[in-house]
């Protein structure tokens, strides 16, 4: 069973070494969205609870990321690197708190219609 979870942010990026229009700096409502599986639990009928997902994304996500300038954070700020940040701190995250489920899979949503998706 898969259950996600989904959060947003705004922040602003450039790419550097991009020849087109995305190497000036510039802004987006990113989406990001954060898939685990695992069995479900007989005695609550849950995979996780859907506050563990939410405290990850508002701690380890929206707080990074939110009203920031992403370069500041990532020297390559595009949404793959972003996605693949993310799995690094859902690992460590994971860890901490024990938690017995796998992640199936981080989407960044740079634009309605674009996203990266990491394992």
């Amino acid at each position: 069973m898969i259950v996600a979870k989904r959060c947003s942010f705004d922040a602003a990026h450039f790419l550097p070494d991009h020849p087109g229009k995305c190497k000036n700096m510039h802004g987006h409502h990113w989406v990001v969205e954060l898939g685990v599986e695992g069995k479900v639990d007989s005695e609550t009928g849950m995979v996780i609870d859907f506050s563990v997902l939410d405290a990850f994304l508002k701690e380890m996500v929206v707080k990074r990321f939110d009203h920031t300038l992403v370069n500041d954070l990532l020297e390559n700020p595009t949404a793959e690197n972003i996605a693949e940040r993310i799995v690094l701190s859902w690992e460590l995250w994971r860890e901490e708190h024990c938690l017995a489920v796998k992640l199936a899979f981080v989407r960044v949503w740079e634009t309605e219609d674009s996203y990266a998706e990491a394992k």
